[in-house]
Parts: C-alpha cells; sequence; structure tokens
C-alpha cells in the first residue's frame, strides 16, 4: 500500500519558518500571501493485508517517529493499495 502523511506544526505553534516565507513573498511582490505555515510531506509504501491495518501501522510511526505530539499534528492524506 502506498500512503501520503503530511505533517505540520499544531495551530497554537509559532511557525517561525513560515513567517519568513510569507515575508519574503511579500518582499517579492507577492503581496495576496498573508500567512504560510510549514510542514513535510512523506509518501510510504507498506506491506499491509488490510486497511485497518495500514492505517494502525501509519499512526504508530507518525506518533513515534514522523511528527512530535507535542507540538506536530499529522494527518494520512491518502491510502492506497
Amino acid at each position: 500500500m502506498r500512503a501520503l502523511v503530511h505533517v505540520t506544526l499544531k495551530k497554537d505553534v509559532l511557525d517561525p519558518q513560515g513567517k519568513a516565507i510569507q515575508k519574503a513573498s511579500a518582499s517579492l511582490g507577492y503581496d495576496a500571501v498573508k500567512s504560510v505555515r510549514q510542514g513535510k510531506i512523506f509518501e510510504i509504501e507498506l506491506d499491509a493485508a488490510e486497511r485497518q491495518e495500514a492505517e494502525a501501522q501509519l499512526g504508530e510511526l507518525c506518533e513515534k517517529l514522523l511528527a512530535n505530539p507535542v507540538i506536530e499534528d499529522y494527518t494520512i492524506v491518502s491510502l492506497e493499495s
């Protein structure tokens, strides 16, 4: 199975990199960009017999390795066979 996982900072956590991107966008003339939140995308291939098994494995992987649950949220965006 193939999965796409997004990891982003929680809404209440300051995002200095996102703020820097927003300011740089404005300096380049892109004044319409009002805010930016940066994150990470993971493309993962895994062997799992069933979708539920894959979701459980991905959840554990995110909690233990891919995301810092104190300051980051994660979303399994897609899961395909």
